[in-house]
């Protein structure tokens, strides 16, 4: 394994040296950690960690290689990963190469050789910084200088970098264990949904099709007048807003979409990002965690049942409690009793921050999706 050596730079004058494994070069984002035990590949081609580097807690990382079927996307959509130790041979019957070879196709870092319980205790304690990774330069002052000329991660349109750039069918299903392979899904007959991709997984779209329900997806910046129309002329029964990257109070065009897709009762359903924007096309901005919560193992109460459901969270960002006066909690994280999910009162809306589709319980919450299904 050939690896480089690589400089840190973070906002608070932190300066650290590792080593690289993925591409060479200089990158700028965000810095945050995820306690996931697995799922490295699947974390990596979120388009919702555009911007950002992610520590992995697990120190281990590599050994199960990469595959095409783990991808969420087309591509690595995060700056970096940052892991203790990387391991470049790779031993799992479904591996078709390497993690540094994935890095590398995608022109993303791969940083290793560097204490991670110091730089999760960094973050935790101060919060996400913006940082510069390089193996360009080891001049600490150089790094501050190009980091202090990009802007920060809440001034960028993440959305439009990973948004796809045309309307498409999604007819693949959730992934079947005894064939090892995603089942085929054509549901054409079925209640139809439209998808606003702000940075979709592939996953959230097996699980909308496995639920029964037939998939289109289109640009986030779709014209919304004609998906009205679209609904009211019987052409489409809901519309879901996907999971994405970026701060949601930027996004000022998104929420005035969704703000007439309200006014119109168009039935919705929204993930992340999506139940974000959702919260503050109702009058209620968002406001930025301590330290965001990352990971697979978060646990949430389903307020109805009483059940606590082992979730997946990627998100620095939260609904406030005042939504609480227009909409029900439906589910709380017990890890800081944050707003996990919503139902809108006296409208055909629900959201979740979770990832139903993520399978870390592995399929506590995926009655979400035949929830919705069946609301329509």
């Amino acid at each position: 394994m050939n690896l480089k050596p690589l400089w840190i730079y973070l906002e608070d004058g932190t300066f650290l040296k590792a080593n690289s494994f993925g591409s060479s070069g200089t990158r700028v984002g965000e810095i945050v950690f995820n306690t996931s035990m697995s799922g490295y590949q699947e974390i990596m081609s979120d388009p919702s960690y555009a911007g950002q580097f992610v520590v992995f807690t697990m120190p281990e990382i590599g050994i199960v290689g990469v595959n095409d079927d783990d991808m969420e996307s087309k591509g690595v959509h995060a700056s970096g990963m940052i892991v203790r130790n990387y391991n470049p041979k790779h031993s799992n019957f479904r591996a078709k190469d390497s993690l540094q070879s994935m890095l590398e196709e995608h022109n993303a870092l791969g940083i290793c050789d560097i204490d991670t319980r110091f730089l999760t205790k960094h973050i935790r304690d101060n919060g996400p910084k913006m940082m510069i990774a390089s193996t360009e330069t080891s001049n600490k002052n150089e790094l501050k200088e190009i980091l202090k000329s990009f802007p920060r991660i809440e001034e960028v349109n993440f959305i439009k970098e990973v948004s796809t750039k045309k309307a498409y069918k999604h007819k693949e299903g959730a992934w079947d264990n005894l064939t090892l392979q995603y089942k085929n899904c054509s549901n054409k007959s079925a209640k139809k949904v439209v998808v606003l991709d702000f940075g979709v997984k592939r996953n959230i779209l097996n699980e909308l099709c496995e639920a029964g329900l037939d998939v289109e997806v289109v640009p986030y910046d779709y014209d919304v007048l004609k998906l009205i129309k679209r609904y009211k002329d019987g052409d489409i029964n809901a519309v879901f807003l996907s999971n994405g990257p970026g701060d949601p109070m930027f996004y000022k065009d998104e929420v005035r979409h969704i703000d007439e897709l309200i006014k119109a009762k168009v039935p919705m359903f929204a993930i992340c990002l999506g139940h974000q924007l959702l919260s503050i096309a109702h009058g209620h901005p968002t406001y930025k965690l301590a330290f965001g919560q990352h990971g697979g193992n978060h646990p949430v109460r389903n307020e109805k049942s009483r059940v606590v459901e082992i979730t997946a969270q990627n998100h620095n960002y939260n609904v406030p409690e005042s939504i609480c006066s227009i909409a029900k909690v439906t589910h709380v994280n017990l890890f800081d009793k944050t707003i996990e999910g919503v139902q809108y009162n006296e409208e055909p809306i629900f959201s979740v921050q979770h990832h139903p589709e993520a399978s870390p319980g592995p399929h506590d919450s995926k009655y979400i999706f035949k929830e919705f299904a069946q609301s329509l």
